[in-house]
């Protein structure tokens, strides 16, 4: 509808002035002759681009993104954006190039460095990873603060730098004001390092928020978590109601195979 609508007032601007015969939309139109207006273009475009990534439809996005690219061939968001699509489509060369490129045209946009973290997390490159997600969380003016210390986490934890994990799931939990997806990881990594009490807390935090918001349900990593701590905490009730739902809902997982590891070395 909306694209209608543009079409049908370029057609009047066309009927009212003759001489504008060029067409709705050039690079040469005077509307981008002010760097304020050039970048609101490749704004626009890069956010259109963003949205159809999201919904998958990659053709759109490549069209809205060489348009923004048209205007501004250095964009570090259009050239962040760009990374994707090529990740999407298997090109991890060209899709690493772009997420550096992004980044070295501004070392400052936040978002290229969570893109490329999170490509290189895909690629097992965790080390790397982290130093992308780290400088990402330094940034106090990014909306999604609480996202890239939960990412920063989930890299510590695979190198094996669990107290670093904590401190960054401890940030996320703050930062999105006890979102239930870091309030697990952090339960679990702190009852796995023998803090037992502390995981205890935050996992209570998690039930409360679950009998809230009864769209949550427990997954097999957080029955698990539950089982551990209750086992640990003496809580006999809690572990057998626990070690019940994960049988019923879950006995083909991983989870459920560690519990029974665990009760047979009783």
């Amino acid at each position: 509808m909306a694209k209608k609508l543009l079409n049908g007032r370029c057609s009047v601007a066309a009927l009212l002035v003759a001489l504008l015969v060029t067409g709705c939309v050039t690079t040469t139109d005077n509307r981008f002759s002010r760097e304020a207006d050039r970048q609101k273009a490749v704004d626009n475009y890069v956010e259109l681009a963003s949205a159809y990534i999201g919904q998958g439809n990659i053709e759109r996005a490549r069209h809205h993104l060489d348009r923004a690219l048209e205007i501004e061939p250095n964009s570090p968001q259009a050239l962040a954006a760009l990374g994707l699509i090529y990740n999407a489509d298997g090109e991890s060369e060209l899709a690493e190039e772009n997420f550096k490129k992004a980044i070295s045209k501004d070392s400052g946009y936040t978002r290229a460095r969570v893109y490329y973290g999170a490509f290189l997390y895909s690629k097992q490159r965790f080390a790397e990873a982290r130093d992308q997600f780290s400088a990402a969380s330094r940034d106090t003016s990014y909306k999604d603060r609480g996202s890239v210390f939960y990412n920063l986490g989930m890299t510590q934890e695979r190198l094996g730098e669990q107290d670093d994990a904590i401190v960054s799931y401890r940030r996320a939990s703050e930062l999105t004001r006890g979102d239930a997806r870091s309030l697990l990881s952090l339960s679990r990594v702190m009852v796995e390092s023998g803090d037992v009490a502390g995981a205890k807390r935050y996992y209570d935090r998690l039930l409360l928020i679950m009998q809230r918001n009864l769209n949550l349900q427990h997954s097999p990593e957080s029955l698990f978590t539950g089982i551990r701590i209750a086992r640990y905490s003496g809580d006999r009730n809690q572990e057998a109601s626990l070690a019940l739902q994960l049988k019923n809902k879950y006995p083909e997982s991983v989870e459920y195979q560690q519990y029974k590891a665990l009760i047979a070395n009783d």
